[in-house]
């Protein structure tokens, strides 16, 4: 049984619409994808109109098929050997000086297309070295090479989802592992010392308040360095219902458990979602680290 959304869980925002055209013109134009749209994401006007987007790689068909997520199931077409240019180029023209980069799942490509994304880095490196790239990557069945191609690179943060508690796997994750994803986040730091890492999940999908803090240990445990915690809002019929709606001040009370667990940084409210506010993010981050606060 679903249940009824609430009033206050309405998105407002006053968006610049030019803003919101160049951004959308250039992505149609240049044949790619953001996450912003395949994803619905709540927050697409407001970072559109700030002239941000987090870039989707690799298609928009996924070889895996999460209950919770939007994004087509289904035999994705072949990779564009011309997108890492074209990312790199929109990157330019848009001036961004922090790009969040992430993709599909492809478990039919070998290291889950890993090398891809690194040559989507190389790229965007090329046109604009001091630009920060966040790389939000899926589980690559925890395959270290495909983790070494990634991290050899030149990104500032790397981000893997744990998306929900342990207990929620087998329902709105079934073709990935709970353990395997702290893996690939605590494997991160093992093959680049210093590296940031960073996670993010949902609430609102039958989890209970042990089980939150339990994967706040987790995610700790993992040496994981920030995360974003959101509300999950169904994306159509025929994905995965929402069993409750948190308020905002449970999510501030979420946050400060987050905190307390020792993360450098966290940012927890109803419309969060992995990229939102990520450079603000990683800058608390590094504050946090510097001061040597735990």
């Amino acid at each position: 049984m679903s249940v009824i959304k609430p009033e206050w869980l309405k998105k407002r925002f006053k968006a610049d619409n030019a803003n919101i055209s160049e951004i959308k013109g250039l992505i149609d134009s240049s044949g790619l994808h953001t996450v912003c749209q395949s994803a619905q994401c709540p927050n697409i006007f407001e970072c559109f109109s700030h002239k941000t987007a987090t870039f989707l790689l690799m298609g928009d068909r996924c070889t895996r098929n999460c209950t919770f997520c939007s994004i087509r199931p289904g035999s994705p077409l072949p990779l564009d050997s011309d997108e890492p240019r074209n990312i790199a180029r929109a990157v330019c023209k848009l001036k961004l000086d922090y790009v969040v980069l992430t993709s599909v799942t492809r478990d039919d490509l070998p290291h889950g297309g890993a090398d891809h994304i690194a040559a989507v880095i190389r790229e965007i490196k090329k046109e604009n070295r001091e630009a920060y790239i966040e790389c939000l990557v899926p589980d690559f069945n925890a395959d270290q090479e495909a983790l070494t191609l990634i991290l050899e690179q030149d990104i500032a943060v790397f981000n893997h989802n744990i998306e929900t508690v342990c207990r929620n796997y087998d329902a709105v994750r079934p073709q990935a592992d709970y353990h395997q994803s702290l893996s690939v986040l605590a494997m991160a730091k093992e093959l680049k010392k210093g590296i940031y890492t960073k996670t993010g999940f949902m609430l609102g999908l039958g989890e209970t308040i042990a089980e939150i803090k339990e994967l706040l240990g987790d995610i700790k445990n993992a040496g994981c360095d920030m995360v974003t915690i959101g509300q999950y809002l169904q994306p159509g019929p025929l994905q995965a219902e929402v069993s409750r709606y948190y308020t905002a001040e449970e999510f501030k009370l979420i946050g400060k458990m987050a905190k307390k667990t020792g993360i450098k940084a966290v940012v927890s409210g109803i419309f969060v979602r992995s990229s939102y506010k990520a450079a603000q993010l990683l800058e608390t981050a590094r504050k946090t680290n510097h001061n040597g606060q735990q």
